[in-house]
Order: structure tokens, then sequence, then C-alpha cells
């Protein structure tokens, strides 16, 4: 890969990798600094790095930075911090956006991680488990666990609404 093709690599995929990153992480700090060191390191070895092969290589490299980074920061999440989905403003409904962002954010992070890149960035199994280092039956239990985990975590009007008052 040559610099120009780098650079197609940065126009191109920068913000996907910004979107997986937040997502898992929810934080934009963090998530900025995936997608920086994602690209350093692919600045590192681009002249051994296919272009052809950029976009799989870059979202490996992003998946082993969040790993890093969650490491580094030490935030996996308590479900009982995630128990109250109220919005601020105190009224029962809250944001269905920010709730099903909390709920992803209690699935394990293999889970998580696989059904963000099937259902948000659109990856195959194939390429997801080339990403993740998963095995593709591997990927699909995974996506099957977390969407089920999903399904019945949101499926309860309980869980949308904060009854008490």
């Amino acid at each position: 890969m040559d610099r120009s093709q780098f650079n197609q690599c940065v126009e191109q995929y920068a913000d996907r990798l910004f979107r997986f990153a937040f997502s898992s992480l929810r934080n934009r700090e963090q998530a900025e600094d995936v997608v920086q060191e994602s690209f350093a390191r692919v600045w590192e070895k681009v002249k051994t790095v296919d272009f052809a092969n950029a976009k799989s290589y870059l979202f490996t490299t992003a998946h082993h930075a969040m790993i890093d980074e969650v490491r580094r920061h030490q935030q996996m999440s308590d479900i009982e911090e995630l128990a109250t989905f109220a919005d601020p403003k105190g009224t029962p409904y809250p944001d269905v956006n920010e709730v099903l962002h909390k709920t992803l954010a209690t699935l394990p992070e293999a889970q998580r991680n696989a059904l963000l890149l099937r259902d948000y960035e659109g990856y195959s199994y194939q390429e997801i488990g080339d990403i993740t280092g998963m095995t593709e039956a591997q990927v699909k239990i995974n996506i099957f666990r977390a969407r089920t985990a999903l399904k019945n975590k949101l499926k309860s009007i309980d869980n949308l609404i904060d009854t008490e008052p």
C-alpha cells in the first residue's frame, strides 16, 4: 500500500471504525483513541499491508485496540449501573436508542462486537471471524445469543418505561 492508498483508507473507513469503537466503548475519547491507534498501526506496516485487505486489517486492529483500551481503563459495566433507563428530564419514556445502547453494554464483549459488526457494519460471518479471531460457528453463536439476550431484555414494556414514581 502506498501513501495515496493509505489516505484513501482513512477517508473510507475512519467514520466506520469510529462508529464501531464508539458503539462498543460508549466513550467518545476512547473511540477516537482506538481509531487513531488503528491507523497508526496500519501506517507502521504500510509496506506489508495489501490495499485489498486494508479494511479487514483495520477492523481487526481496531478490535484489538478496543480490548487494550478496555483493559487499560477497566470499564467493564455492571448490570446494576444500568438499572435505571429513565431520561434525565424525569419523564417515564426514555430514548429508545439510549436504552438499546445501555442494553448492548450489558452483553459480553464477544457477543456485542460480533453483533455490532454484523448488524451495524454489515460484515459477513467470515469477515467477522477474521476480525475477531473467532470461527464462523462461534460468530454465529455469539450473534444468536446477543440477539436473544437483547430480545429478552427489551421485549417487556417494563424494561422500557420506568414504572416507579
